[in-house]
């Protein structure tokens, strides 16, 4: 079992910040890394960005490079997601993967 919960959602303003925080437990592997994805109302759920847990290895989508910024804290088995320079076009619900486990989501919403 693998419980995943995120935090740190909100209300921005275009070009403000948000850091959004997944909080990891049970039975995590370390081969396995973290993930974020984000869904949009009528639109498919999408890749954000990933990073390994012992390589310290990141990869992000095209639309997000340059403005997000993925990194853990092994200690407290919690990845963030630092957003900055934020776009109307990241609302979304934020959810962290790891695994084939899920986060309930975090809703982050960026007014214009």
């Amino acid at each position: 079992q693998v419980q995943l919960v995120e935090s740190g959602g909100g209300l921005a303003q275009a070009g403000g910040s948000l850091r959004l925080s997944c909080a990891a437990s049970g039975r995590t592997f370390s081969n396995y890394g973290m993930n974020w994805f984000r869904q949009a109302p009528g639109k498919e759920r999408e890749f954000v960005a990933a990073i390994t847990w012992r390589g310290d290895n990141t990869f992000y989508a095209d639309s997000v490079k340059g403005r997000f910024t993925i990194s853990r804290d092994n200690a407290k088995n919690t990845v963030y997601l630092q957003m900055n320079n934020l776009k109307p076009e990241d609302t979304a619900v934020y959810y962290c993967r790891h695994q084939n486990y899920w986060g309930q989501g975090t809703q982050v919403t960026v007014s214009s």
